[in-house]
């Protein structure tokens, strides 16, 4: 009845059944090449095996290495540190359905893939274009700024004084700027969860679904790693900041 021909009629209800097997399979890849990428909020919440990635890197230029990794699945943050337990980030992420960042698709996912020759799932939401759409924008930082989201004593730390603490680490073998770093790559993580679920709610407001799609605020879980605070101090000192 819609208006549509017989053979568009046909088609409709092939994609509906191939839609129908692909949700049945958890096959998120399916529905991911299907939606044009500003629709990629929509995989969200049909798909439950969420990770949230975040890297930090010893650089912005293409040599730039991986010094760590932060993988949230909404229940548990893992890290992973170059020189420790890199290479158990691959079977971790090759669990999830579906993949949340920041500036992924530009950033984090080609060094990943390029770092372990892997592929990461292509059901992926890049919340800088998705916040963006929303009017959200300056950075994840900015973002979270705009919604009222605290980082404490990671406050003013960016993605350059991360590869500032990675120097620490090595060139001083200080861990409190380690374990500084991981909880800024943490905290990274963390925030992608609540700006996903802004984002998902606003953009369901415009939609005929609204209602029927309640999504709870989530509590992110505590940041497993701890800042310090003279570590951050003397890393300003040192490089003038």
């Amino acid at each position: 009845d819609g208006g549509l021909s017989a053979g568009k009629a046909e088609l409709a209800r092939h994609w509906i059944a191939d839609s129908r097997r692909a949700l049945e399979d958890r096959d998120a890849e399916f529905f991911a090449k299907a939606l044009p990428s500003a629709e990629a909020w929509r995989l969200f919440p049909g798909f439950s095996r969420v990770g949230y990635v975040d890297i930090e890197t010893t650089g912005l230029g293409p040599e730039a290495e991986i010094t760590s990794i932060a993988l949230y699945d909404g229940v548990r943050v893992r890290t992973y540190v170059q020189g420790r337990n890199l290479a158990d980030f691959e079977a971790d992420a090759a669990a999830c359905e579906l993949i949340v960042t920041y500036n992924g698709k530009c950033f984090d996912v080609p060094i990943l893939e390029r770092h372990f020759g892997m592929r990461l799932p292509r059901a992926h939401i890049d919340l800088r274009y998705l916040l963006g759409s929303l009017g959200l924008k300056g950075g994840l930082k900015g973002c979270e700024k705009r919604l009222g989201l605290d980082r404490d004593d990671l406050d003013g730390v960016d993605g350059y004084f991360a590869v500032l603490l990675w120097h620490e680490y090595t060139n001083y073998a200080d861990a409190a700027a380690l374990e500084t770093l991981l909880a800024y790559n943490a905290a990274d993580v963390l925030s992608l969860e609540v700006l996903l679920h802004h984002a998902v709610v606003k953009k369901l407001e415009a939609t005929p679904f609204a209602a029927e799609l309640p999504l709870e605020t989530p509590v992110p879980v505590a940041n497993p790693h701890s800042a310090d605070r003279r570590v951050i101090a003397r890393v300003k000192s040192r490089y003038g900041l």
